[in-house]
């Protein structure tokens, strides 16, 4: 092999080839537009979702806020894989440079670390509101929630900030086909021609961190709510708080089910056809399943958004 096309090689320089959801499919071009749909409905969704809460005084409390930041940052997840992905197959091009590879992991990485903390942060706000409602405002002030939602994403991008330089300056040496639809970091360690063993149990340390202290909160929170709950008088009143509950809760299985699929199971587990479609979950499906769950099955929000329908329809009567 000639020196230079090794050194280049090795150091990392040439481009990655990501394989793909669409060579696996049978009918790519359907696969294609189905995804695309679902890229317009979770932006839509979570925009909207945004948009009401910023602009109904109703929603300006902790629980509305921390649902905006988790919308924001569903937009952000969905929106760093899948218009790459599409326009990749639609220009018949799955190349993705190094610098392109380690920003896209970066971003995941954070913004996925940011979700990890901010559905603990939400479980924490739902056991102050139920089990102590009459500290409520004292526990849960503005200054509380921006510190817990700063909290936050100041872990996240710790995480972006760790994994992503270690993962991106391993030689790669080895076939540059990334058995993926991203820049997903199990999948791009497998090209690494070194020994990559110390790193992953490093890794799987910090996964095991990421998600224990934020499942320890949620589990906690909701063993004290089921509690509170059992306890309650009040059959109107158990209903809302296992209705607020539930949404939320259905949510953390979603992702964290996935998520300790993808970091926290032994590599004899996984084939690249379970990755993906496991990673599918918590990429696409996750980020337009969220406003669903947070609006249909909430009174202030479709009471927000029917509001705002009414307003619209009425000033619209008035131009007439």
């Amino acid at each position: 092999m000639d020196n230079s096309i090794w050194v280049a090689n090795y150091t990392g320089q040439l481009d990655f080839i990501l394989m793909g959801l669409f060579s696996q499919s049978k009918y790519p071009i359907l696969l294609c537009a189905v995804i695309f749909v679902i890229f317009l409905m979770a932006l839509s969704g979570n925009i909207m979702l945004i948009l009401l809460i910023y602009s109904d005084a109703h929603l300006h409390t902790p629980m509305y806020f921390f649902i905006s930041q988790l919308s924001l940052m569903d937009m952000i997840y969905i929106s760093v894989i899948v218009p790459k992905m599409l326009m990749d197959q639609v220009m018949g091009v799955n190349k993705i440079s190094a610098p392109e590879c380690g920003m896209q992991m970066f971003l995941y990485l954070t913004v996925g670390g940011s979700e990890y903390f901010l559905l603990a942060a939400m479980a924490y706000d739902r056991y102050v509101a139920i089990c102590h409602p009459l500290h409520y405002s004292t526990l849960m002030s503005h200054k509380v929630w921006l510190l817990l939602v700063s909290g936050c994403w100041f872990l996240g991008s710790v995480d972006g900030f760790m994994l992503t330089p270690i993962t991106m300056t391993f030689p790669f040496c080895r076939s540059r086909e990334i058995h993926h639809f991203f820049c997903e970091v199990p999948a791009v360690m497998k090209l690494s021609c070194s020994d990559t063993s110390l790193y992953e149990t490093l890794m799987y340390l910090c996964c095991v961190l990421m998600l224990l202290i934020p499942v320890t909160v949620i589990s906690s929170s909701y063993s004290f709510i089921l509690l509170t709950i059992h306890r309650m008088n009040s059959a109107e009143g158990r209903k809302k708080a296992f209705m607020t509950c539930s949404s939320h809760m259905t949510v953390v299985i979603l992702f964290y089910g996935t998520s300790t699929y993808s970091y926290m199971f032994p590599s004899s587990y996984h084939t690249s056809e379970k990755d993906m479609a496991v990673s599918i979950f918590y990429t696409i499906l996750t980020p337009v399943l969220n406003p669903l769950i947070y609006s249909l099955r909430n009174k202030d929000v479709t009471g927000a958004l029917k509001n705002l329908l009414n307003a619209e329809s009425a000033f619209q009567r008035t131009m007439k």
